[in-house]
């Protein structure tokens, strides 16, 4: 799963990086985001790239209490197209959800030692997204999202089998179109990531370790 990520790049680097067009809004850098928080991401519509705000943990439409997003954080790959939670976003509500890193946690005695995941390239990227709009009884919007996970890497499997979808540079454009139909080639992004393409600090925020070697 994917439960804790960092956000530390300011929004003109993410609005250059991911050829964001309209929307913006403020925030502050975070090494220690958590479901619940209200969190970028960019969306795509009629070919123009638009950063959105989403409460993370994704309510359905048609749910009836706003608190199911809190067991809906992550949706996994696999099933994502046969849940019902997910099954409309999927095919028209997709997003890349902007992160630094994200955290997984190793086991060392009877402690949990954290671990930053990131590009080698340090730079800012997005994991596959959904989102929803729900409305509430007196009628005031709350729009929400989740992040795919898929199978681990080799970098990661020592740790957790899962890791949140990344999706590859070249592939934003796909993900995020709402033109894009083609479940096949949505699926294909949902990948493992290239572990060659990843590292790895152990610790949170700034205080973290080198490592020099793999896992």
């Amino acid at each position: 799963m994917c439960g804790r990520f960092a956000l530390v790049s300011d929004a003109a680097a993410i609005s250059e990086g991911f050829a964001v067009r309209d929307g913006s809004y403020e925030f502050k850098p975070n090494w220690n985001v958590t479901p619940g928080q209200y969190i970028p991401a960019v969306i795509n519509r009629e070919g123009r790239n638009s950063l959105a705000s989403f409460l993370w943990g994704l309510i359905p439409a048609w749910a009836k209490d706003p608190s199911i997003g809190y067991k809906l954080i992550n949706a996994r790959a696999e099933t994502i197209d046969k849940k019902p939670s997910f099954g409309s976003a999927f095919s028209k509500r997709r997003c890349l959800i902007v992160v630094d890193g994200f955290y997984e946690w190793k086991k060392e005695g009877a402690k949990k030692v954290p671990l930053y995941f990131h590009l080698k390239s340090k730079e800012p990227f997005g994991l596959a997204g959904l989102y929803e709009t729900w409305t509430s009884p007196d009628k005031k919007e709350i729009r929400s999202c989740t992040i795919i996970t898929t199978e681990a890497n080799k970098l990661i499997a020592p740790i957790h089998d899962r890791m949140p979808a990344i999706v590859p540079k070249k592939e934003e454009h796909i993900w995020i179109s709402d033109t894009t139909e083609d479940r096949a080639m949505l699926f294909s992004i949902l990948k493992p990531y290239p572990a060659e393409e990843m590292d790895y600090k152990i610790g949170m925020g700034p205080r973290f370790a080198e490592v020099k070697e793999g896992l």
